[in-house]
């Protein structure tokens, strides 16, 4: 079964389904540890990549390397990419996602916010036209061969929340995302208006969105919940906190204990991640 088909199996699979979002290898060689899916968040991707808010400055040439690199390292992990509004332009939208599919990634989400772009759960958001995005999107879902498309909107104005998300769902996508939805009751009128199509949930710390667990969102019949920053916000809290403590011990390191990283837990991590593990490995399993 090809990555495509594997995502949407997930998706079609009881309860609902997590991709959790990385930003580096090394947050994806954690995430892999626990979870079968990544999400490459946006977010992520530019605050580590540029040093730089999630406003428009992404490449499509660094998130098509960086997905490689993704999957290379992790040849079983479902990779749904964000690729924000397909970098402007349509054809450099339908450019991007041939590459994407062609390296192995198993989805994308396109927005159809305009430029300047925001994070989906802030203030100031502006969207392109409905017809405008619709032509995007169809345009992308015709260059496509299988890869699972989620047509993500970021209306603020609630009717036309649904106006939207029934157009969306009306659309040969694979999956709808309205995304900084603010209330459970929203979650449900959203579920109402797109009929059978399956439902993506965007969760992120501090975002508009209220915090729900798995069971919850599956018994809002939510098909797949994309967890953005969790590692993101937990490395600076962590990188923050080490650093902290380093300089109040005047540059002496703290002593690794059993339940914490030293320089051979690092590289066993890391040393799954070599692709040539991957291929023995496969060899034991047959």
């Amino acid at each position: 079964m090809n990555h495509p088909d594997r995502l949407r199996a997930a998706v079609a699979a009881e309860g609902t389904t997590p991709l959790i979002g990385v930003f580096d290898m090394f947050s994806a060689s954690v995430s892999a540890q626990h979870y079968d899916g990544m999400f490459i968040s946006g977010f992520g991707f530019a605050a580590s990549h540029y040093g730089l808010p999630d406003i428009g400055f992404i490449a499509w040439p660094d998130i098509v390397a960086f997905v490689q690199r993704l999957r290379l390292a992790f040849p079983e992990q479902h990779l749904l990419v964000d690729i924000d509004d397909g970098y402007v332009d349509p054809e450099t939208a339908c450019h991007t996602v041939q590459h994407l599919e062609a390296i192995g990634a198993s989805g994308v989400i396109l927005e159809d916010q305009k430029r300047p772009r925001r994070c989906g759960h802030v203030n100031g958001k502006q969207i392109l036209p409905l017809e405008e995005y619709l032509e995007k999107l169809n345009l992308v879902l015709a260059a496509r061969r299988d890869l699972v498309v989620v047509a993500r909107t970021d209306a603020t104005e609630e009717s036309e929340i649904l106006r939207r998300a029934k157009a969306l769902a009306a659309t040969d996508a694979d999956v709808v995302l309205v995304d900084g939805v603010r209330s459970v009751e929203w979650i449900r009128k959203v579920r109402d208006v797109i009929g059978d199509k399956p439902l993506l949930f965007n969760q992120i710390a501090g975002g508009k969105s209220p915090r729900l667990s798995l069971p919850e969102l599956s018994d809002l019949g939510v098909d797949v919940a994309i967890y953005s920053t969790p590692c993101l916000f937990a490395a600076q809290t962590a990188m923050d906190t080490a650093l902290r403590r380093l300089k109040e011990d005047d540059g002496r390191l703290p002593e690794v204990t059993p339940s914490g990283v030293g320089v051979a837990e690092c590289l066993a991590l890391l040393e799954k991640n070599i692709s040539r593990h991957h291929r023995r490995e496969a060899t034991v399993a047959r």
